[in-house]
């Protein structure tokens, strides 16, 4: 029984018997009357006998096959006609592709055949331009020479105005001598100094004789050719004697480790400072206490390194650019957008005095050695000397030809540092007010210039990222590099002279090494750096920004 259910069933065709082989032919061809009329005779004939074997039996094969031929030849030509339809839609969509390319091919060679007529523009464009270059550099050093042909011009005839200023009133001491002198001046010993002054008078020059006549008159007491509203302020100060000595140096032993490579510095603490950018940072003489400004109006004072906060102080109505401790840590100076500087004394809390000469935005403020002089610099293109006994304006200081930018005494000196937007710096004699030295070379505005501690040498960065160091001595600059394209903000020495470090616009701060030449980079800001500055031991450095943060790296 197992064997019979693996057996596979089959279906075996029985041959077709000539009468059904008609019937079904007559039925496929719908002759429904042949076929009653046959069936009504094959029974005829079937009853009576008359039909023999060979004609009820089995159809021939062939027949059938035929059949089936014929049913397949039918299948086929449907088929056929089906595939050819296929075959003239696959040929319409051959032909519409064919155009496409040939369309998008020649597209394509109009595309090559402009990129390289461009090409050919520029490479000719490069060959022109290039023959402009020497042009260019040619008229770039005739307009230095002019410009400092013109600045010297500038420098001579306030010389000569100076000179002419000296004649005439040399002129009118010598006009008034020869008229009566005042009873009681013609004692003995007046007389001979009087004939000795007329004997030498043939051979001095105009500044000799004017010199000459300032000593006859302190001698004479003949005030008659000082200004008419000339007084001498009761209050003011007297400036000390530049005996050329910084006692600072002394402390100073020697480059750190971490300093001999400008790289060693690590960002340790970051707090924030203000709601607006950062414009100032500045350490405390004595003390671990840091002072901030910022485009909020206020100043702050915080204990470093843990960033709590000490004093705020509000006051301005504008931005504050500047701060500066004074040198014994009591007080502190401000300078503002609202062209003032503040005077603010830390015993009181309180603003103690505001000077309001100035006519634009101030942008710097500092203090002298000494602690009586105040020096600020402005969008005024000038630069003022304010004495803190007589709380007067003593000098202004008048050259530069726009903005000055930054200022800052030489410590225990009587020398000011400016920097101005007319791409030049200049040494001032604060005693004076007048100008002592200019250094040419920046091609772009000076946003800052500083000097180091020995005071031999001056940094100072432009608002293309320019950095040149100066040799004060030869009034050249010693290196040039270029820390761009952004603006360098600010830059200091650190104690030691060997690292500048130089506050970005890019979020960085750039720590050049002064003996190899090498840049570093200390990556923390989220904004450009503002300010920036060394404690007096160089252990670590203060940088303030417009992302609202003082960061100290150490």
């Amino acid at each position: 029984s197992q064997k019979d259910g693996q057996t596979k069933a089959s279906v075996t065709q029985r041959p077709e018997v000539v009468d059904d082989f008609v019937r079904n032919f007559l039925v496929r061809m719908n002759m429904d009357k042949t076929l009653e009329c046959f069936q009504t005779e094959w029974y005829e004939l079937q009853q009576r006998g008359l039909l023999h074997e060979e004609d009820i039996g089995v159809v021939p094969d062939i027949y059938s096959r035929n059949q089936d031929l014929d049913g397949e030849v039918k299948f086929l030509k449907l088929e056929v006609a089906k595939y050819k339809e296929a075959a003239m839609k696959a040929k319409e969509t051959y032909v519409k592709l064919r155009k496409e390319r040939d369309y998008h091919r020649m597209h394509h060679k109009r595309v090559v055949q402009e990129k390289n007529k461009l090409i050919n523009d520029i490479k000719r464009l490069k060959r022109h331009y290039a023959q402009y270059e020497p042009t260019l550099q040619q008229l770039k050093k005739k307009y230095e020479v002019a410009m400092k042909e013109k600045m010297l011009s500038k420098l001579e005839k306030d010389r000569a105005v100076g000179q002419v200023a000296g004649l005439q009133s040399t002129l009118k001491s010598m006009e008034s001598f020869k008229g009566t002198p005042p009873s009681g001046f013609q004692t003995a010993s007046n007389s001979a100094q009087r004939k000795n002054w007329d004997l030498d008078e043939a051979g001095r020059g105009p500044t000799q004789r004017t010199l000459a006549m300032e000593r006859m008159k302190a001698m004479s007491g003949d005030v008659r050719d000082l200004p008419e509203n000339y007084t001498r302020h009761p209050n003011d100060s007297e400036f000390p004697k530049d005996t050329g000595i910084n006692p600072i140096l002394a402390q100073i032993k020697g480059p750190t480790g971490h300093l001999a490579r400008s790289g060693g510095f690590r960002l340790s603490n970051t707090f924030q400072a203000h709601s607006h950018p950062i414009s100032s940072v500045v350490l405390h003489p004595r003390k671990q206490i840091l002072a901030t400004t910022s485009d909020d109006h206020t100043w702050k004072m915080w204990a470093v390194p843990s960033g709590d906060i000490i004093m705020t102080g509000e006051g301005h109505t504008d931005w504050v650019s500047d701060c500066d401790f004074h040198p014994s840590g009591s007080k502190l100076v401000t300078s503002s957008g609202d062209t003032t500087v503040k005077i603010w004394d830390f015993s009181k809390a309180e603003c103690v005095h505001t000077f309001t000469d100035h006519t634009h935005a101030v942008w710097g403020c500092t203090w002298h050695s000494c602690g009586d002089f105040v020096a600020s610099c402005s969008m005024d293109n000038t630069c003022k000397l304010w004495d803190l006994n007589s709380l007067r304006c003593r000098f202004t200081m008048r050259g530069h030809a726009d903005s000055v930018n930054s200022i800052e005494f030489l410590p225990y000196s009587n020398t000011l540092l400016s920097c101005s937007a007319d791409k030049t710096l200049s040494l001032w004699d604060a005693r004076t007010g007048l100008c002592a030295q200019t250094f040419y070379g920046h091609m772009h505005s000076v946003n800052n210039a500083t000097f180091s501690l020995k005071g031999d040498t001056v940094v100072s960065c432009d608002s293309y990222g320019t950095v040149k160091l100066w040799d004060v001595r030869t009034v050249a600059p010693m290196v040039s590099f270029d820390v761009g394209p952004h603006p360098a903000n600010r830059v200091a020495f650190d104690p030691t002279g060997a690292v500048v470090a130089i506050a970005s616009n890019d979020a960085t701060v750039k720590m050049y090494e002064v003996s190899n030449g090498r840049i570093g980079t200390l990556v923390g800001h989220e904004d450009a750096v503002q300010c920036l500055m060394f404690d007096k031991t160089g252990e670590f450095m203060v940088s303030g920004g417009s992302d609202n943060t003082i960061r100290i790296w150490s």
